[in-house]
């Protein structure tokens, strides 16, 4: 299912966050992103609505099965095609950039190709989803 860019960053930010605190709120998204509260506020809302998160009464955000799975090709995306480009003599900064957008652009058959080619270049490190 193909959802929105803005949509497929916020699920990659709060798997992100999830691996780093026991339990994710809408301000630890505003602090990650520095988005506004109304910005996030309303994308949460979205997400919800079409079945990619599930927010408790006391506002903790989790993942659904559909968002986890958007969220983990994203992750994985970013952290290989990120170190592929630092590999290649791209500076940090600039990689991370643009592995932020080549993430959400790039075909499942495309990547799967430089995954392969990246492995045996990076070492097997990056074989884990």
């Amino acid at each position: 299912m193909k959802i929105q860019e803005s949509a497929e960053n916020y699920l990659e930010t709060i798997l992100m966050i999830s691996e780093r605190k026991p339990q994710v709120r809408s301000i630890d998204i505003v602090n990650e992103l520095d988005f506004s509260k109304p910005s996030v506020s309303i994308a949460m809302k979205n997400l919800r609505e079409n079945g990619y998160i599930h927010m408790d009464k006391e506002g903790h955000i989790t993942l659904t099965d559909a968002g986890r799975e958007i969220a983990e090709t994203m992750y994985e995306r970013h952290k290989l095609l990120s170190r592929w480009l630092m590999k290649l003599g791209v500076s940090e900064q600039t990689a991370l950039q643009d592995a932020c957008r080549m993430e959400h652009v790039i075909s499942a058959e495309s990547f799967q190709a430089i995954k392969r080619h990246a492995n045996g270049h990076l070492g097997a490190e990056n074989e884990q989803p």
